[in-house]
């Protein structure tokens, strides 16, 4: 099984307007609404391959309860923990000549309900697979993640980190099965300009020396580059199509790689399966569907 884990869901509300102006009624052209937050974006996508995982997180308030509506179904078992307090949050995208994004803050999480889900984290089992995806919100311990990777260290189970910085360092010493960043957060990570792929090449070696066993960097219109536990290199180009999203498009690499690493026991068909879910939600307006990746794991051979 794969577990997802989502500490702070949101609802994405996207409004599109031919022109946003300051201070004023603005007319929307459309809107649309999204279900977020990046293990929830893992979650949708792995369900259009046909793999079923278990959503973990928080909600609260009458939006948690959409959230958890909106995403539940046979293939996605939502397993919150619902908040006595406050709402889960509402997101706000405005898409004009710029994008402009209001990210709200979310409902505090309680001592005792951080203990529940330390808690659920005690049913997984040798095989399975977590998925720590997204920032902490600032209402829980900067260490929440090395808390959830110490909760079921000595099990056999694949741990994957997508965050960022620090909260991305310091859960190397739990020797991570798959780490994510992009060539940006390499950049912020070491304090050094990263161009070449000599440069992400070595900034995944150091990754590794850390503890990390597969490093895998996003390149954006570039591909990706995967540096695996053997030291192998692994690359995947992109595909010409006009981009019309791209939120969400990095969640959907990995439930790609991820399942990909489920149906065969190679980096490369993973690390393809991977680009091509990342891509397919770049093309749509939505996240990845199983049409769209078809399609494009066809195009890449």
């Amino acid at each position: 099984m794969v577990y997802t884990v989502t500490l702070n869901p949101s609802i994405d509300y996207i409004v599109r307007l031919d022109k946003f102006v300051n201070g004023i009624t603005n007319r929307t052209t459309s809107e649309e609404y999204y279900f977020g937050g990046k293990g929830i974006n893992v979650s949708c996508v792995l369900a259009e391959l046909d793999i079923d995982s278990t959503a973990f997180g928080f909600t609260a308030g009458f939006t948690g309860e959409a959230i958890e509506n909106g995403i539940r179904n046979d293939r996605i078992f939502t397993d919150f923990i619902r908040l006595r307090n406050g709402v889960s949050r509402v997101n706000v995208k405005i898409k004009a000549e710029a994008e402009t994004e209001i990210n709200a803050q979310g409902p505090h999480v309680e001592d005792n309900e951080l203990e529940e889900l330390m808690k659920k984290l005690d049913r997984l089992k040798d095989g399975d697979t977590i998925v720590l995806a997204g920032s902490i919100p600032n209402t829980l311990p900067d260490d929440t993640y090395e808390r959830i990777l110490e909760r079921v260290e000595g099990k056999r189970i694949r741990a994957v980190v997508d965050a960022t910085r620090k909260l991305l360092l310091n859960s190397l010493k739990y020797k991570p099965f798959l780490i994510k960043p992009n060539k940006q957060e390499l950049s912020e990570i070491f304090s050094a300009e990263v161009n070449t792929r000599e440069d992400i090449v070595s900034y995944a070696l150091k990754l590794q020396e850390l503890g990390a066993q597969n490093v895998l960097v996003s390149l954006g219109g570039k591909g990706a580059l995967l540096v695996d536990e053997f030291g192998k290199q692994h690359t995947c180009g992109v595909l010409k199509e006009k981009v019309i999203n791209t939120v969400g498009s990095g969640d959907s690499m990995v439930a790609g790689f991820i399942a990909g690493c489920e149906r065969k026991n190679d980096y490369d068909y993973a690390l393809k399966l991977g680009t091509a879910c990342g891509n397919a939600t770049a093309f749509l307006n939505g996240l990845a569907t199983k049409e769209k990746i078809a399609e494009l794991m066809e195009q890449l051979g």
